[in-house]
């Protein structure tokens, strides 16, 4: 049986981390239109960032805190679901591991790499050629990090994780058999989004509403944990 300070703790970060990662989510939204200029010309994007001033920086930095954050929670929830008829755990565990820092990996060029290339594309002193030489490296890192990594990839494990702990919460004491299942189903919404790039309609929504139902998912499983943790 875990302690009461571990489980306060799990439950908390169960219950915050996707909150703010939806904050900062809506607050991209509002004032950068994202993620919908990800699809504009990188010079809309450069322009757009640096209207965007330090808060939107700060606010990009809170979306990879937020990625981050899944790291703690895939181990510390660990102890919860690991028992002898869920001999998958440990997978889960690597799995939701590497959720987290694959989705972090994709957000961290925002605060760190393309405040330094906006800034130097919208200097009127920048020559063509340099700004040419930008826009090749920001949609560079656009497709490798923001949708090879943090997409692709991040959609995958998450929903990987997503999938085997749902397994794992049906025959648990301390969660419903329906977390577990509303878990798996929306465990396959979110991976349907890697259909997207190869044109797929539809998934795209659906993509997004399993995430935004998903976030909201963990956020009961953290209330049940912080209520039930002490019957495993």
């Amino acid at each position: 049986m875990q302690n009461k300070t571990h489980r306060l703790l799990t439950g908390t970060l169960l219950v915050a981390t996707p909150v703010l990662f939806m904050a900062a989510f809506t607050m991209l939204q509002i004032n950068f239109e994202y993620p919908d200029i990800l699809r504009q010309p990188a010079a809309t994007v450069m322009e757009k960032f640096v209207a965007g001033g330090g808060g939107l920086v700060a606010n990009w930095y809170l979306m990879m805190v937020a990625a981050s954050l899944f790291v703690p929670i895939s181990v510390l929830l660990h102890p919860y679901l690991a028992r002898e008829d869920t001999p998958f755990m440990p997978i889960a565990t690597v799995l939701g591991v590497t959720a987290g820092i694959v989705q972090m990996l994709g957000f961290v060029r925002w605060p760190f790499m393309v405040p330094g290339l906006a800034s130097t594309y919208v200097n009127p002193a920048t020559s063509e050629a340099t700004r040419a030489a930008i826009e090749v490296t920001f949609n560079a890192f656009n497709m490798y990090a923001g949708q090879g990594i943090g997409e692709h990839l991040g959609y995958m494990f998450t929903a990987l994780w997503t999938i085997l702990i749902a397994m794992a919460m049906q025959k648990s004491n301390i969660f419903s058999a329906w977390q577990g299942w509303l878990g798996i189903v929306l465990a396959v919404g979110i991976l349907l989004g890697n259909l997207e790039p190869a044109g797929v309609p539809f998934v795209g929504a659906i993509n997004a509403i399993a995430y935004s139902l998903w976030a909201l998912w963990l956020v009961v499983v953290g209330v049940a944990l912080i209520k039930n943790g002490d019957k495993k």
